[in-house]
């Protein structure tokens, strides 16, 4: 009994000090993020609708960013978006500091909460807004 509590005990101490981490995955993702990118932005709404368009986006080194808009035709898909960021626990947060029309799906914007995956000169920034759809950027730098 004792040496299973001690087995137990290891694991969770282990398995802390592999989540703690983590945040240095965040600094080295955030190092390696500065840059410009290209790709193509996808939203996928509820009911099936998928709209893409080009899209380009810009990180700099004072943890700021800039995201191209307007879509073809004056869309919207992507609206674009500009301000700082941060990244914490594998998430991109985007806090965009424009003032917009209410015209159109603010979840175009980018802005609020994301997950990412960066491999090589690839880099995928993604967020599943329930009550919408799944808003993906695909980019390569």
């Amino acid at each position: 009994m004792g040496n299973l509590i001690y087995k137990l005990f290891l694991i969770v101490i282990l398995s802390l000090t592999f989540t703690s981490c983590n945040n240095d995955d965040d600094k080295n993702d955030l190092e390696s993020l500065n840059g410009d990118y290209s790709g193509t932005f996808t939203v996928v709404y509820l009911n099936g609708d998928t709209f893409s368009n080009a899209v380009t986006l810009s990180f700099n080194e004072g943890k700021n960013y800039k995201s191209s808009g307007n879509g073809n035709n004056n869309d919207f898909y992507p609206a674009g978006g500009s301000g700082p960021y941060e990244m914490r626990n594998s998430k991109i947060t985007f806090s965009d500091n424009n003032i917009w029309l209410a015209h159109f799906d603010w979840n175009l914007i980018l802005s609020g909460e994301y997950g990412y995956s960066i491999n090589g000169n690839e880099l995928n920034i993604f967020a599943n807004r329930t009550e919408f759809g799944l808003y993906k950027y695909e980019l390569l730098k």
